[in-house]
């Protein structure tokens, strides 16, 4: 399984999100531009000293990343607020990418269209989302037990 940041815009979470990468060793994907440097502080104090620890690719642009994918012949997995299918409900298999789409906007609509499943993470009614790190725990956590208990 790996993880897809499209268009990241802020640091902190970038950061975040790729702390848990490492932890839970599974590779990151960041599709290009993101809105802050590499270098930026916050995105540094974020990820500690675990940026060491993760394989990040980077790509340059939507569709180097599609062209990357197309060769691998991977799932894309979109979480979005408009998704289809609750996440919960899926069945995840082990090539999978799991794709976030940047906090200020979200993706555009040829990634919505490239997508092979739009997942959900339900949430009260009334409310807009989940933090894009906090939601990418909770998927990543579900998709790796059921590829866990696939593998059992």
């Amino acid at each position: 399984m790996q993880i897809a940041l499209f268009q990241p815009d802020i640091p902190q979470n970038t950061g975040t999100i790729l702390r848990l990468c490492a932890c839970l060793d599974v590779a990151a994907h960041i599709i290009e531009p993101a809105g802050f440097p590499v270098s930026d502080r916050h995105f540094r104090r974020a990820g500690m000293d675990y940026l060491d620890q993760v394989s990040i690719v980077r790509h340059d642009s939507w569709s180097k990343f599609q062209q990357w994918r197309a060769a691998q012949g991977c799932r894309l997995l979109l979480f979005t607020t408009k998704g289809a299918t609750d996440y919960r409900d899926f069945h995840y298999q082990t090539p999978d990418i799991l794709l976030f789409g940047r906090e200020s906007a979200g993706v555009t609509d040829a990634v919505v269209e490239a997508a092979d499943a739009r997942l959900l993470i339900p949430i009260a009614p009334g409310l807009r989302s989940l933090n894009v790190a906090m939601s990418l725990a909770m998927a990543a956590g579900e998709a790796l037990r059921q590829i866990r208990n696939q593998q059992v």
